[in-house]
């Protein structure tokens, strides 16, 4: 599911710092989020990086937002 804020950005994948300034939320609550399966996993890059899909973290906010109103 895309929403349409998607359809005009491409897909990338973000690093822990844009994630956070998203979100708004510190590496503690984001690893927390993801231990309880309310936030997307992050995806293995390498022995040593993750990083997570720019779509799902979009769609994460935007299911918050929405969920506001």
């Amino acid at each position: 599911m895309h929403t349409k804020s998607q359809q005009h950005l491409p897909r990338r994948i973000l690093r822990l710092p844009e994630v956070t300034h998203s979100t708004g939320y510190r590496r503690s609550s984001i690893y927390n989020f993801i231990k309880e399966g309310t936030f997307p996993k992050a995806k293995k890059l390498g022995p040593r990086a993750v990083g997570w899909d720019s779509h799902e973290i979009q769609e994460w906010i935007d299911a918050r937002l929405e969920g506001e109103e």
